[in-house]
């Protein structure tokens, strides 16, 4: 079996923040859950170090083993003190994967395929390394003339000679099982930070003459650390990056993809156009022949083949081919447009639902209730819903017309055809056909504006 250590205790005080470093999110998913799905392996079983962080990991890792590592001054310190935790749960017969949790751009490809290399050459210790052009601060791979790994050396003491080598140790590692384990029990904090290095570890298993191992990747992109925000930030353009080329490369156009994010899991059909500063976010679904453009969000929505998004926000709902929506707009959750259904500037719906041909052209709030096709909503049109303390429905029949200014008083039914002329407030269900008009009545007074004007005058002469 694969036992995979995903070494996640370090605080990361060069975070600057109270939330622990794996715990910070990139396209709102925790970066040692980028780790953990990406080394969640053909059978394998993960156990994850932790620090104090240990109750935030045990909640989203509730199917895995969490071991803390403890701090102070009477707990040893290092990556081999860490993987020594392990101890209990590795056999011999094991291979045991090792790796940081602050590594989110990591592929589970990338991991799967250093497994079989080094399954495939029977080695006691394998290292994954990558090559990088200033390798400063790095532990370098050193090999012989033959290009056989001998031992991974800290930057410091390096020769001279050795200081242009770029490849360097990435800090994953696959032991066999019962070779760690030996090695653990050896090594100890004879060394300038007094703590106990897995790496020691490898040069034990060299001196044993066991057979250990190091290849190289050379996506280095794949192995970049975390330990501040401004990596965080780099990490993030390196992973929208990513996901945006896959798209594209699948016909999907993104004009600038630069300015684009597009979270893991969002599916889009081909010769669908995405505009800049487009967001679209968890689990949402677009069809094929979109128009997505001027800043819209979308999250966690299904949206169909031929649909039109301009600068509009869109939550957890649906709209269906060939509709549009915007600039301007807002879908809240549970709305759902029919086919061919246009949502002008500054009209909201939630938890409502518009059959096919409706149109909203501006400013109108269709909250809770379910509209027919082919229905006319005018500019400043509000479904009233709310009672103080409860929500209500309303029911608008096909070919319905809701003229400007109206307002719909829930609980309303209105039926097929019916018809509510501007500036109404409706109250009571209006049936199939009917004109339904509820205004004051208007007045004209002659005169009065030069009355008023005289009034305003006799006014100022007081004042005086």
């Amino acid at each position: 079996m694969l036992k995979v250590i995903i070494m996640a205790a370090g605080e990361g005080t060069r975070m600057k923040s109270s939330t622990s470093k794996v715990l910070h999110k990139l396209l709102n998913k925790e970066i040692i859950r980028y780790v953990y799905e990406a080394s969640k392996l053909e059978n394998s079983e993960t156990i994850i170090i932790s620090g104090k962080n240990k109750e935030a990991i045990s909640e989203m890792f509730d199917s895995c083993k969490i071991i803390e590592q403890k701090i102070g001054p009477e707990f040893p310190y290092g990556t081999g003190y860490a993987v020594s935790l392990c101890s209990d749960y590795i056999e011999d017969n094991d291979e045991v994967l090792v790796l940081n949790g602050d590594i989110p751009l990591i592929t589970k490809k990338a991991l799967q395929d250093f497994v079989n290399r080094h399954i495939g050459n029977k080695a006691s210790v394998s290292v994954l390394s990558t090559k990088i052009n200033d390798p400063t601060g790095y532990g370098r791979i050193i090999r012989d003339e033959n290009g056989n790994f001998l031992q991974i050396t800290e930057h410091r003491d390096l020769k001279d000679d050795q200081l242009d080598i770029n490849e360097i140790n990435t800090g994953i590692y696959i032991f066999n099982g019962s070779s760690l384990k030996n090695a653990l029990k050896e090594i100890n904090t004879d060394n300038d930070q007094n703590e106990l290095y897995l790496t020691d570890c490898i040069e034990i298993l060299n001196n044993k003459n066991e057979k250990s191992m190091a290849f190289i990747n050379e996506e280095a992109d794949l192995f970049y650390g975390i330990n501040n925000k401004k990596e965080l930030a780099e990490a993030g353009r390196i992973l929208r990056q990513r996901i945006n080329d896959g798209y594209m490369l699948d016909g999907v156009i993104i004009e600038t993809p630069e300015t684009v994010t597009i979270e893991p899991g969002v599916k889009i059909g081909q010769d669908t156009v995405i505009s800049g500063n487009v967001k679209i976010l968890g689990m949402t679904e677009i069809g094929s022949n979109c128009i997505i453009e001027g800043s819209s969000r979308i999250e966690d929505s299904k949206i169909y083949d031929n649909v039109r998004i301009d600068n509009s926000v869109i939550e957890k709902s649906i709209m269906e081919e060939s509709s549009n929506i915007g600039p301007f707009s807002h879908l809240r959750p549970k709305a759902h447009l029919g086919k061919n259904v246009h949502i002008g500037n500054f009209v909201e719906v939630k938890n409502a639902s518009m059959g096919d041909g409706c149109k909203a052209g501006h400013m109108a709030y269709i909250g809770d209730c379910d509209l027919g096709k082919e229905i006319n909503i005018g500019c400043g049109v509000i479904f009233v819903n709310y009672d103080g303390k409860f929500k209500h429905r309303s029911v608008v029949g096909d070919g319905a017309f809701i003229g400007s200014n109206s307002n719909i008083v829930a609980p309303v039914n209105i039926a097929s055809e019916g018809y509510v002329a501007a500036g109404s407030t409706i109250t009571k269900d209006i049936d199939k056909g009917e004109l339904s008009i509820e205004r004051a009545e208007q007045k004209n007074i002659a005169g009065y504006v030069d009355k008023k004007k005289k009034r305003d005058q006799e006014k100022l002469k007081e004042r005086k």
